[in-house]
């Protein structure tokens, strides 16, 4: 009788566990490895910043992953996912589509268009920038900006 009362308490125990663990945010992701056919699962949702190199071992491509490290709460608030692909000999659909040369940053907006592409790493700064010229995210400034100064009775 013992046993069944010790393991009626265990099931308890492990489904509240569960059932917590499923209400709990997450952490967001910022990193991703772009293995997809495309980015419509980002479409209006997330903001891709896709770094491409010939090998993990570039160079250019080691200091575009510290820069990105640096300041991810910054990438994080502009709703940015950085997918990586260090394969060439994968020939990825991102690749195929992209056609990458050796190291290249792509940054693509919310709305699926690619907004600028550079053959050298980027630092945090320069990218949150050109993201907060983006008409998408003046709308989200100014509506973040609308709902923080509201007065809740």
């Amino acid at each position: 009788m013992k046993r069944v009362i010790a393991f009626v308490f265990a099931g308890l125990f492990a489904a509240t566990a569960t059932a917590q663990s499923a209400t709990e945010p997450q952490d967001p992701v910022l990193f991703a490895p772009a293995d997809m056919e495309d980015l419509s699962e980002f479409h209006w949702k997330k903001r891709p910043v896709v770094v491409f190199a010939d090998s993990e071992e570039d160079p250019a491509y080691q200091r575009q992953i510290e820069l990105l490290n640096e300041r991810p709460d910054d990438l994080l608030e502009r709703d940015v996912i950085v997918l990586t692909d260090t394969d060439p000999e994968a020939r990825s659909a991102m690749r195929l589509k992209m056609r990458p040369r050796g190291f290249m940053l792509v940054l693509v907006g919310k709305d699926g268009q690619i907004k600028l592409r550079k053959p050298r790493p980027w630092d945090v700064r320069e990218i949150t920038r050109s993201i907060d010229k983006m008409t998408i995210r003046q709308r989200e400034i100014r509506e973040d900006k609308e709902t923080s100064g509201r007065i809740f009775d």
